[in-house]
């Protein structure tokens, strides 16, 4: 990255700040269990859940401990830091806590309960960040700590997430104009990892956010790490050596620290974070997924679905992928850019806006734009208009089935969980597309919903938990587990988790229609369907709409 002269100084400096980390709060921790079968993610803002006697954080906390503490054992928390725009995607402080939401013990006492995942945000800052304005102030500590570009360069080879400009105006102390990259928009300012102390200031806050008990480092955006003139700015070589020196200075000081990197790219792409099974990513987003199982439900038909799943594959059996099917950013198309046509990524798009969802677009090198993220909650974009609520609660449990039935770690958005719907009073009032899936919660308003037994919402939720409940207590989910996609024709997905060699296994039927599906058991899948707790012997059977079966077959 720096040459051979600077190299052995940025590596004594990477150094420097493990021995600090590790003397601050004692690092490696050999004990720590590694991933497992009992490992799902709760994906959740801070503030999701509101009440007017305790702060975000601890009442998130006292969610935990009320409803899901059996459930869930890992936390995504993201951004909780001061913030400027996006939600918290552009930092002003990334060693603070919002005031509104808490304080840092909140934070820790939460990771004392379950495992935290951290948002790191490294890509960009906040352009009222402390580092920018030190910046535009001519402090020398913070000199090329940003990038100032040539307006007059062509940048049309650059690959572009927005249709926002790629550079934003901003004035410096002495009055001079500085054009600075802005991949995101005008307020998230790029980072310039071309600097060496860039990069040593990001892996001081990576250690920080460690030290202050994130167990899971999801390194957000890192698509555009690295610039490069004349090229797509994307997924280039040097991006990938980046998170290869975060990564070794991360097991450096604690080893039972996971890696997760957050590209939103097409599949190809994104499982070369991967890097050789070894050097990169612990896991990877699975972000083609969620456009897939959204495919498969609204078309009632998973063989797209099935032959994607048939190719997967990891470079060692030390990663994995984080499947899910919704976050707080929308469904996003272009990771399916590869996998499925135009006119079919087009039926995603007819499906969004017939839930009254919105469409965000980017622009092309050519100048036009294309689908980029459907912006619509889960619920809504696969549900249909005026159908009795089973049948929506059943095909979305459906949905979520499939995510569990992976291989790799599943993680289940809170509003997922929560059967939130579209929230268009909350775009409205942001102006923001992705508010439509970023609802808040009365902590009371939603205890009392859970406690309705006919609720929308405790029909969704005593579901999904009781499938996590039934997943972590069996061995053949563990997340490196081999799997084998089985052909029970169109209307059919499923998946055999486990090894038949050697041990139990567990076979994922879903059925993506509202009718019936027709099946051949056969003996050596035939057992105890977990969820019903009831016996499917070899055979034909009748599958109803939208079911799930997890039948568990013992070795012979």
């Amino acid at each position: 990255l720096y040459g051979i002269a600077r190299a052995a100084s940025v590596a004594e400096k990477i150094d420097g700040l493990v021995s600090k980390y590790r003397h601050a709060f004692g690092g490696d921790n050999d004990d720590a269990p590694g991933l497992s079968e009992k490992d799902v993610l709760l994906i959740t803002y801070g503030d999701t859940l509101t009440s007017d006697d305790v702060a975000p954080l601890k009442a998130l906390g006292r969610f935990y401990g009320e409803f899901l503490q059996n459930t869930f054992n890992l936390i995504h928390i993201l951004p909780f830091h001061p913030y400027s725009s996006d939600d918290g995607f552009s930092v002003i402080d990334y060693k603070a806590v919002r005031n509104d939401l808490g304080i840092w013990i909140d934070i820790e006492n939460l990771s004392r309960e379950c495992r935290i995942m951290v948002d790191a945000v490294i890509n960009h800052v906040s352009s009222q960040s402390t580092w920018f304005k030190k910046f535009l102030s001519g402090d020398p500590e913070f000199a090329d700590f940003f990038i100032d570009h040539d307006p007059g360069e062509d940048l049309s080879a650059v690959t572009r997430p927005r249709t926002s400009p790629l550079l934003t105006r901003f004035e410096d102390r002495e009055g001079k104009s500085r054009c600075i990259w802005t991949t995101f928009s005008a307020d998230q300012v790029d980072l310039n990892f071309r600097n060496p102390n860039v990069l040593i200031a990001v892996i001081d806050v990576l250690f920080f956010l460690i030290a202050k008990g994130a167990r899971l480092l999801r390194l957000d955006a890192v698509t555009f790490l690295w610039k490069e003139s004349g090229t797509s700015c994307a997924n280039l070589p040097e991006t990938h050596t980046l998170i290869k020196v975060m990564r070794h200075a991360i097991s450096a000081l604690c080893s039972d620290v996971n890696v997760v990197t957050e590209t939103n790219v097409p599949h190809r792409e994104n499982i070369a974070y991967f890097g050789d099974g070894h050097d990169e990513a612990h896991m990877v987003y699975n972000f083609a997924l969620p456009p897939l199982i959204a495919y498969s439900l609204i078309v009632g038909d998973g063989n797209r679905l099935s032959d994607w799943v048939r190719k997967l594959s990891t470079p060692s059996d030390e990663v994995c992928f984080l499947n899910f099917s919704a976050s707080h950013d929308g469904v996003g198309v272009r990771p399916v850019e590869e996998i499925l046509t135009d006119d079919e990524v087009q039926q995603l798009v007819d499906a969004a806006h017939s839930a009254k969802g919105l469409v965000s677009s980017r622009t092309l090198s050519d100048g036009k734009e294309h689908p980029y993220e459907l912006n619509c909650t889960f619920l809504d974009l696969i549900s249909r208009d005026d159908e009795d609520t089973s049948m929506t609660v059943a095909r979305f449990v459906a949905s979520q089935a499939i995510v569990l039935a992976m291989p790799g770690v599943p993680a289940v958005y809170i509003q997922s969980l929560l059967g939130t719907r579209n929230d268009l009073d909350g775009v409205a009032r942001t102006g923001r597309a992705r508010s439509i899936n970023r609802s808040q919660h009365d902590y009371q308003h939603v205890a009392n919903a859970l406690a309705n037994t006919e609720s929308l919402e405790a029909r969704v939720f005593d579901r999904l938990t009781r499938l996590i409940r039934v997943r972590r207590q069996q061995v053949a989910f563990d997340p490196y587990a081999p799997f084998e996609v089985l052909d029970y024709g169109t209307s059919v997905f499923a998946v055999r988790r486990g090894d038949p060699q050697s041990g139990a296994t567990i076979t994922c039927i879903n059925n993506l229609t509202g009718k019936e599906a027709l099946l051949e058991i056969s003996d050596t899948i035939s057992g105890q369907e977990l969820l019903a707790d009831d016996h499917v012997p070899s055979g034909k059977h009748f599958m109803p709409p939208y079911a799930v079966w997890w039948l568990l077959a013992r070795k012979q």
